[in-house]
């Protein structure tokens, strides 16, 4: 399964690199635009499954991006920006903006809020039946079969699986799997 791909559009090299390293070591392919030109052009030759969006912007701002965007393509779009009052964001949901994040911004919530929209964009594409070298697992029966014969998992063994099969040629630290597969809120032992 190829990675999902994320356009980042800021206007702040800082910031795009720092959310770029983020995003790629969640598995993510990510490129950058600096402004709302830029964008647009990065659009097209990347064809991005989400785009992350700064409002204030050099030329075009996000607004208007997002606008154009919508005008062409169901892309998921999340905001993130230092401007957060309720006008702005209310301007940004009125434009077609999927979800809103403020900087300064927690990586975990930004990866989270990511994989929300995602899910929330593309449910069916969870739905669908993985198969890998004789395995299949699905994820609406909840059922893994290996040459057709039923394995029998119990649930954090099969969302460890689900894992795995859905982030190939990939290595995660522990640290990784807890959080996306355990969760964030959730005590688990040292041994674990």
């Amino acid at each position: 399964m190829p990675a999902q791909r994320i356009l980042v559009v800021d206007d702040e090299p800082d910031i795009r690199q720092l959310v770029g390293e983020i995003l790629e070591d969640e598995g993510y392919e990510v490129s950058g635009a600096a402004d709302g030109e830029t964008a647009r052009g990065a659009y097209t030759s990347f064809q991005p499954d989400l785009v992350l969006l700064d409002v204030m912007l050099p030329g075009l701002d996000g607004i208007q991006v997002c606008r154009e965007l919508r005008a062409i393509t169901k892309v998921p779009i999340i905001m993130l920006t230092a401007r957060a009052d309720e006008e702005d964001k209310v301007k940004g949901f009125d434009a077609g903006v999927d979800d809103y994040v403020t900087k300064p911004f927690s990586p975990k919530e930004l990866i989270a809020r990511i994989k929300a929209v995602i899910r929330r964009v593309s449910p069916t594409a969870l739905e669908e039946a993985i198969e890998f070298h004789g395995m299949k697992l699905d994820p609406v029966a909840h059922r893994v079969s290996i040459n057709n014969s039923d394995l029998d998992l119990g649930p954090t063994e099969f969302r460890l699986l689900h894992f795995f099969m859905t982030h190939t040629e990939r290595v995660y630290s522990r640290e990784q799997l807890l959080d996306n597969v355990w969760g964030t809120n959730v005590y688990v032992e040292d041994r674990t």
